[in-house]
């Protein structure tokens, strides 16, 4: 099944939105993180667009208007990505909402279906590998 993801601003700005495919109906937050996270870096390590625009700053990219410019363009590494959107979600770096409900804890699971809408406000910038 597919739920939308989207990037918010605390005043409710959405800044970026897609779907992410979910194999289980059953998901804890952790997995939501990795599967996102995995999910917008493999698309931009087969394509190269000229902007990254996901949930962790790759670390050498600059913040534009657009997103995150990578010079030279590079493939940017899932695990170090993880692990800082991971760590950024239990430093309180930016929370979830599952259709409108706020998620705490990474070992939290939560039950999504066909019109789940996912929402990651981010509170500070979170910087990566």
């Amino acid at each position: 099944m597919n739920v939308l993801i989207k990037d918010e601003q605390l005043n409710g700005t959405v800044t970026n939105q897609f779907e992410i495919e979910i194999e289980r109906l059953s998901i804890t937050i952790q997995e939501l993180i990795e599967k996102r996270v995995t999910h917008e870096i493999e698309i931009y390590n087969k394509k190269f667009p000229d902007y990254f625009n996901g949930l962790v700053k790759p670390s050498d990219a600059e913040r534009t208007l657009n997103g995150f410019k990578l010079k030279p363009k590079q493939i940017i590494d899932v695990e170090k990505q993880i692990y800082v959107a991971l760590d950024a979600f239990q430093k309180n770096g930016f929370f979830i909402l599952v259709d409108n409900q706020q998620l705490e804890e990474l070992s939290q699971i939560v039950n999504l279906n066909n019109q789940s809408i996912i929402s990651f406000v981010k509170l500070t910038p979170l910087v990566g590998g």
